[in-house]
């Protein structure tokens, strides 16, 4: 395990303080999990992302085009139970 050294804030450091004592954590352990969940909402986006660049809008659109010349009806399952509204956004 490595050491760092952090600057912050004073009202930063008020804060992380006050969370940490609520959740009742150490504040290193507040800071390691608030780092280790930033770093894996990076790399999810890039893997997303990186997923997106793999895609083709030709293949998309085709699939859609085949969904809708199906022209099937929803299952039971999927289907709204009598009189349920649906609202616009």
């Amino acid at each position: 395990m490595s050491a760092l050294n952090l600057r912050l804030p004073e009202s930063l450091h008020h804060q992380v303080r006050e969370l940490a004592q609520r959740d009742k954590v150490s504040i290193n352990q507040f800071v390691t999990l608030a780092v280790a969940e930033k770093v894996a909402a990076l790399r999810t986006l890039d893997y997303i992302e990186g997923r997106g660049r793999q895609g083709s809008r030709a293949q998309f659109d085709h699939v859609l085009q085949k969904i809708a010349e199906a022209d099937l009806d929803p299952a039971p399952e999927d289907r709204l139970p009598e009189g349920a509204a649906i609202e616009a956004s």
